[in-house]
């Protein structure tokens, strides 16, 4: 039901993204979805991969900061207002979302997400009968 995601710290600087990207190219891993958010020192890079856990272990290896964590991912028709169904199912259940990215894979909306109660979430895609992802499928599906 949930989907490793490697977060990486990197300073706002030119080159810090680029280091990143070229190890990730040596190690031949391919990114499935990537979003960068920022303060004014450093920046959060989230990456959905296909080998998250060598990444993570290259990235450490090279000395750049990183964490794995466990995200939810779900999957949508490719139609306007998918999004805001989706997560009114979680809001109404009293689940806040700490972040969200989306993409389209093959034809259909992915979204990503952290909330503030993961066994509720867990209950909730159940309930309502949400199309979750696991990680091997996104793979596969990239």
């Amino acid at each position: 039901m949930t989907v490793h995601q490697l977060s990486v710290f990197i300073e706002n600087k030119s080159g810090t993204l680029l280091r990143v990207l070229e190890l990730l190219k040596e190690a031949k891993i391919q990114l499935i979805a990537s979003t960068i958010s920022d303060t004014v020192e450093y920046g959060i890079y989230r990456i959905i991969c296909s080998e998250p856990m060598r990444a993570y272990e290259t990235l450490r290896q090279a000395g750049i900061s990183a964490n794995l964590s466990d995200v939810f991912a779900i999957m949508l028709d490719n139609r306007p207002g998918r999004a805001a169904d989706a997560i009114r199912s979680f809001s109404e259940a009293g689940i806040g979302i700490s972040y969200l990215y989306s993409f389209l894979l093959s034809g259909k909306g992915i979204l990503v997400f952290r909330t503030d109660n993961p066994d509720l979430t867990r209950q909730v895609i159940l309930e309502k009968g949400l199309n979750y992802i696991e990680e091997q499928h996104l793979i596969e599906m990239a």
